[in-house]
C-alpha cells in the first residue's frame, strides 16, 4: 500500500489521485452494467449480496479490523454505517432493474446534493437545488422509461447515500483506516443473507452467476474503494465530490455500451442539469472560508 507522502514532498511515480478517481468512477458504473445484464435471470438482491460479500472478504483480509476494546457506541454507528451501505447497494439495484442506468444514478444523486446544501442560507446553494430539480422535471417529460418503483428506489438510495455519508464521517472518527467500512460491510452483507439465501438461494447454483456477483464486488466495491483510499491522501475533499459529480455520466456511458441503453436528448440535459448542480454545490460547500 502506497504511504502518506510527506509535507513538501512529491512522488512523480505515483499516479493522479485524479485519474484513480476517475478509474474508481468508471469501476463501479461498469460493475453495474455487468449487474444489470444478469437481472433477467437473477434477482438484483442476489448480485447486490455477491457484490457486498466479496467486498466484505476482501476487505476484513485487507484490514483486518481490531474488535475489541470498543465501545457500545463505536458499534452503533458502524451498525448504523452498515444499514446504510446496504441499504444503498440494493435500493440501487432494485432501481437499476427497472429504470435505465443513467437515469437511476442521476435520481440518486440528488440525496447527497440535498446533504451538500442542508442548512445553508445562501441563495446560489438554493439555486444548485432548483437546477436539480428542474433534472428531475426533464426526466419526467419522457417517462417511457421509468416506472415510479424505479424512481422511488433509485430515490431511497439517494436517501441512503446521504446516512451514509454522514455516518462515514462519524464511522471515521471511531475506527482507524478502513476498519469501519470493513466491519460495516459485512453488516451489510449479513444483512441480505437471509434473502439471498433463502428465497433466492436458487440463484446461487449457477457458477457463472457466484463468478460474475464477484466481479461485480471487485469493480463496484473493492477497486473504487482502493482507488479513493489512496487518492484522498493528496486530493482535496472539494475536488474529489467534484469528480464524483461525474457519477451519472459514466453510468449512461456504461449502460450504453454495456447494455445498449439510449437516453433522448431531453434525458441528457436532465443530466448534465444534476452534474452541473452537484459540481456547484460541491465546490462551494467544499471552499474554503473567507477570513
Amino acid at each position: 500500500m502506497t504511504q502518506p507522502l510527506s509535507a513538501g514532498r512529491t512522488d512523480k511515480s505515483a499516479p493522479s489521485p485524479v485519474l484513480l478517481v476517475v478509474i474508481g468512477i468508471v469501476s463501479v458504473q461498469f460493475g453495474a452494467g455487468i449487474a444489470k445484464s444478469l437481472f433477467d435471470t437473477v434477482d438484483p438482491t442476489t448480485i447486490t449480496w455477491l457484490r457486498l460479500a466479496t467486498s466484505s472478504v476482501a476487505l476484513l483480509a485487507w484490514t483486518r479490523p481490531r474488535l475489541g476494546g470498543r465501545s457500545r457506541r463505536d458499534w452503533l454507528v458502524v451498525l448504523g454505517f452498515g444499514v446504510a451501505l446496504g441499504t444503498m447497494n440494493w435500493a440501487i439495484y432494485q432501481s437499476f432493474a427497472r429504470i435505465p442506468l443513467g437515469i437511476a444514478v442521476t435520481l440518486e444523486f440528488t440525496g447527497p446534493l440535498v446533504l451538500a446544501v442542508a442548512g445553508s442560507r445562501r441563495l446560489r446553494d438554493l439555486a444548485w437545488v432548483l437546477l436539480a430539480g428542474v433534472g428531475v422535471l426533464l426526466l419526467g417529460l419522457e417517462p417511457g422509461d421509468l416506472t415510479w418503483s424505479g424512481v422511488g428506489f433509485a430515490l431511497l438510495a439517494g436517501a441512503a447515500w446521504a446516512s451514509y455519508i454522514l455516518l462515514s464521517r462519524s464511522t471515521g472518527a471511531r475506527w482507524p483506516g478502513m476498519d469501519g467500512l470493513a466491519v460495516a460491510s459485512t453488516v451489510a452483507a449479513l444483512l441480505l443473507t437471509p434473502l439471498a439465501l433463502g428465497g433466492h438461494a436458487a440463484d446461487l447454483q449457477h457458477t457463472h452467476v457466484v463468478l460474475l456477483g464477484a466481479l461485480v464486488g471487485l469493480l463496484s466495491s473493492v477497486i473504487p474503494y482502493s482507488c479513493e483510499l489512496v487518492a484522498l491522501r493528496s486530493l482535496r475533499p472539494a475536488i474529489f465530490g467534484i469528480l464524483m459529480s461525474l457519477e451519472p455520466a459514466a453510468a449512461a456511458l456504461a449502460g450504453l455500451i454495456v447494455l445498449q441503453e439510449t437516453l433522448s436528448l431531453v434525458q441528457w440535459l436532465a443530466l448534465v442539469c444534476v452534474i452541473v448542480a452537484s459540481v456547484g454545490a460541491t465546490r462551494d460547500w467544499g471552499a474554503e472560508p473567507s477570513a
